[in-house]
């Protein structure tokens, strides 16, 4: 998803809004992915390679399956060794390609999401969140009332960060309905819309409990970071 100067430009607008009544400060990222999740997707390919072939030597996994013995029966004594190692053949090859295939499958961006807990994207989310929130100076401000609003796209997560001056005024209840304010944009398609929702609800908290203060200043930029 690409974001226009025009979608910066909202955010930006929606931000300076919201702070005009307010000392507190609000900062938007959107992350367009903050992992790949490859070692869970390497992890679930090895994982069925081990699994499905194991389950297929019951049934009868041999050489023949795939062609390893032209479909000739091994009947003599002599030969049993070979057919061992035709049997083992088979299940190495039922191995790779079972390997391959679960690997090209999580590629599939819906499967692959599947693949991942989601308490393992919201971990990765939420520690990719927590650096932009430090990194960008919000947890310094004069009354610790920096709050980061941080939107994964492809990893389906979204996070509401307070820092202590304005979360310990206001119900966690209140963060909760920020964030869905949030999720319902992006649900829609509509992902600016739901940062602007969430900016308004963040304003009227901050302006509430902060009102501006006399020769208030910016201490953090107006502005949609895209990473």
């Amino acid at each position: 998803m690409d974001f226009t100067p025009e979608d910066h430009a909202r955010v930006s607008s929606a931000i300076s809004a919201a702070e005009a009544n307010t000392s507190g400060e609000i900062f938007c990222v959107i992350s367009r992915r903050v992992s790949t999740y490859r070692d869970i997707r390497l992890a679930w390919a090895a994982t069925a390679s081990l699994v499905l072939p194991a389950v297929l030597v019951p049934l009868g996994l041999t050489g023949e399956w795939l062609g390893v013995n032209d479909g000739w029966h091994i009947a003599h004594a002599a030969s049993q060794s070979n057919e061992v190692n035709q049997a083992l053949t088979a299940y190495i090859i039922a191995q790779a390609l079972t390997f391959i295939g679960v690997y090209l499958l999580s590629m599939i961006p819906v499967i692959g999401l599947i693949m991942v807990p989601q308490r393992i994207r919201r971990a990765r989310v939420r520690r990719v969140a927590l650096q932009q929130f430090m990194a960008h100076g919000l947890h310094d401000t004069v009354d610790r009332t920096g709050v980061l609003i941080f939107a994964a796209m492809a990893d389906h997560e979204v996070e509401v960060i307070a820092d202590t001056g304005i979360y310990s005024k206001t119900k966690p209840e209140f963060w909760g309905e920020t964030v869905q304010a949030l999720v319902r944009g992006i649900k829609r398609g509509q992902p600016i819309d739901g940062m602007e929702d969430a900016i308004a609800l963040c304003g009227n908290a901050l302006a509430e409990h902060f009102p501006p203060r006399e020769n208030d200043i910016n201490e953090v930029p107006d502005r949609l970071i895209v990473l």
